[in-house]
């Protein structure tokens, strides 16, 4: 990469993981939250759910906004937005509370992959695009991993009853370094030809996405991320709780586990980034979602010993994450650049907002089944969804981003 790409990969690989680490701090304090105020499992779902229901509107308008102000200018607004909510999230004393702070952290959850992946996916050359933007990704991992160690090392110094306020108020600070580090960040050049041609044919609208030119491609890679995020969202905010209250693993016990499927996902994410390049994005989206239906079908549904347990995590985080890692190439690769931004904050977070209510299901269902059999059959059934997308798409590798607008 040159030095101005390097500058834009690393704003949007610590934006994200920061982003991963704020949001993964609910789900490892969840089981002290239920247990502290008698949360009933519907209810902690619905906190989860609440965030990413709301991060599906902050999206969609960050990606608006992106398409009229400025990639970069976006990123580190939404970056202030949601560092300072998960920072007033552990002042909160009731569910109500939580759910008011946790939903509008949502906003800039949401608007921060909408901005920062538009803007690698335009500063990145095509030919190494889908794993520069697929390793972006895998900040996901790095800052879940920060929420975990961080839940290990202050839950085993500090009483529970204060120490998941102390997580969220930590949340505040990583963004700080983020800040400095998107300083120096540039608008992509394509961005700004596209902002001339526009000022002389006229502004384009973002209900252009919904245009019969554009209208199939925006549902196809809607259905695309319900499918990849609904699967990965039922692990990400039931695993630290099944492994908690099922498997009944101590605080260290859970980190472990834990680390395990994080070192997977990292792994996935960068992995199957640069599969999408040399096989192409459809056969990556193939192998991937069949190989986690398989795999979480196996952990939940099949009984299994501690030691087994243990060993999946990786699999089980490999190829969640790996679903994951070729959508914003390949995003970014379906849209004009005039609407680029909009058309992919809208898909993917329609993609979030529907899947983000797969964990309130699990919740729900949790109540007349086993936690376990809960998760696995939401997660095996959005993984369905990822294949009936891509049988729909066409293959974008290598595609050419256009410059006119």
């Amino acid at each position: 990469m040159s030095s101005r790409e390097r500058r834009t990969f690393w704003a949007c690989f610590t934006g994200w993981s920061l982003d991963a680490m704020d949001v993964q701090i609910y789900a490892v304090v969840m089981p002290t939250l239920i247990a502290l105020w008698g949360l009933s499992r519907g209810q902690a779902g619905m906190l989860g759910t609440s965030a990413l229901l709301v991060s599906s509107l902050g999206g969609w308008i960050a990606g608006i906004l992106a398409d009229r102000i400025g990639r970069a200018r976006v990123l580190r607004i939404t970056i202030v937005w949601f560092a300072a909510f998960t920072f007033l999230s552990g002042f909160t004393n009731s569910y109500p509370q939580l759910l008011v702070t946790r939903s509008l952290q949502g906003l800039g959850f949401g608007g921060e992959w909408a901005a920062g992946a538009v803007l690698i996916g335009e500063v990145i050359d095509k030919r190494i695009r889908g794993r520069v933007v697929g390793t972006v990704q895998s900040g996901w991992s790095v800052g879940y991993g920060a929420a975990v160690l961080l839940y290990t090392v202050v839950f085993s110094l500090v009483p529970p009853a204060q120490a998941w306020r102390i997580l969220f108020f930590i949340g505040l600070l990583p963004a700080l370094v983020v800040l400095w580090i998107c300083r120096n960040v540039e608008e992509p050049d394509i961005f700004k030809k596209s902002q001339v041609a526009q000022t002389k044919k006229g502004r384009s609208n973002f209900l252009e996405i919904f245009q019969p030119s554009l209208l199939r491609t925006t549902l196809v890679a809607s259905l695309l991320a319900t499918g990849a995020l609904g699967g990965n969202y039922s692990i990400l905010t039931w695993l630290p709780t099944y492994l908690k209250t099922v498997r009944g693993l101590s605080v260290l016990n859970t980190g472990g586990y834990l680390a395990i499927n994080i070192l997977g996902s990292f792994f996935g994410y960068v992995v199957s980034a640069h599969l999408s390049d040399w096989f192409g994005r459809r056969r990556t989206f193939v192998f991937t979602s069949l190989s986690a239906a398989a795999t979480v079908a196996i952990y939940t549904l099949v009984p299994l010993s501690s030691q087994m347990v243990f060993l999946l995590g990786f699999p089980l985080g490999f190829f969640q994450s790996g679903i994951i890692a070729g959508m914003g190439a390949t995003f970014a690769e379906l849209f004009p650049t005039r609407v680029r931004a909009s058309g992919q904050g809208f898909s993917y977070n329609v993609g979030r907002g529907l899947g983000s209510v797969v964990p309130a299901v699990i919740g729900y269902l949790s109540v007349t089944m086993q936690l376990g059999p809960a998760i696995g059959v939401c997660a095996v059934s959005s993984y369905a969804l990822v294949l009936l997308a891509t049988i729909l798409l066409p293959e974008t590798r290598g595609k050419e981003l256009e410059t006119h607008g």
